[in-house]
């Protein structure tokens, strides 16, 4: 089967050489130097892609970087108003103890 395919392009290799002999080949030339400034073009627009796609990437992580910072200031915040609040609290219903105490001995008096 190896055999056979080789063949089989050895044949068609054989007809392509025998054909350009006899015709111009200038055509093809400029196809291809036209194919080889298009590839040119693309492998510039390909890096300027891949450059910009890795600028791109940089200021993501750029910002989910500070958006993680900003959120663990904000969680701190509120961790520190939690305790703020709950100390607060301890101390109005230490206020509301000692008056309740007070009303207490003023009724008994």
């Amino acid at each position: 089967m190896k055999y056979a395919s080789v063949i089989k392009v050895a044949a068609a290799a054989a007809l392509v050489v025998g054909l350009a002999g006899c015709q111009n080949l200038t055509p093809v030339k400029s196809d291809v130097a036209n194919l080889k400034s298009q590839v040119a073009q693309l492998q510039t627009q390909v890096s300027a892609n891949q450059s910009a796609a890795a600028k791109a990437q940089r200021e993501a992580m750029a910002a989910r970087n500070a958006a993680d910072q900003k959120s663990a200031a904000a969680q701190s915040t509120a961790n520190e108003a939690l305790s703020l609040a709950q100390s607060n609290k301890a101390a109005i219903d230490a206020t509301n103890e000692k008056i309740d105490r007070m009303f207490k001995r003023s009724i008994s008096k």
